[in-house]
């Protein structure tokens, strides 16, 4: 019976607004800033390069490059900092975790798009 109520509020708190990515895109991500007493709306844009699946707790990571210095970002897919989430890129890859993107600098760290 306990079980029931914890799927049962798991399930009312699951985001069905954020589109279906995978790791390999390039997702721009909207995500609310608070400052204080002002809030701000913030987009951060890179590859998707891992995603951890787990119902509430799910995860995607994205990382950019700033200044010729790499960024990674970890966010959960449920959390309400999140405004929304649009895909840019859909990209062609053959593997769920891109870490090799990290050693890897200019044309070498492209991915193809997938059509």
């Amino acid at each position: 019976m306990k079980l029931n109520l914890v799927d049962k509020i798991t399930k009312s708190q699951i985001r069905d607004d954020i589109p279906s990515f995978k790791p390999g895109d390039t997702v721009k991500v909207y995500v609310r800033i608070k400052e204080g007493e002002k809030s701000r709306i913030q987009m951060f844009e890179g590859v998707v390069v891992g995603m951890n699946n787990g119902g509430i707790g799910e995860t995607f990571t994205v990382r950019k490059m700033s200044n010729g210095i790499g960024v990674q970002r970890t966010f959960p897919k449920n959390s309400p900092i999140i405004d929304h989430v649009e895909v840019a890129r859909r990209g062609k890859v053959r593997r769920a975790k891109l870490t090799y993107l990290k050693g890897l600098s200019a044309k070498n760290a492209r991915i193809k798009e997938d059509r």
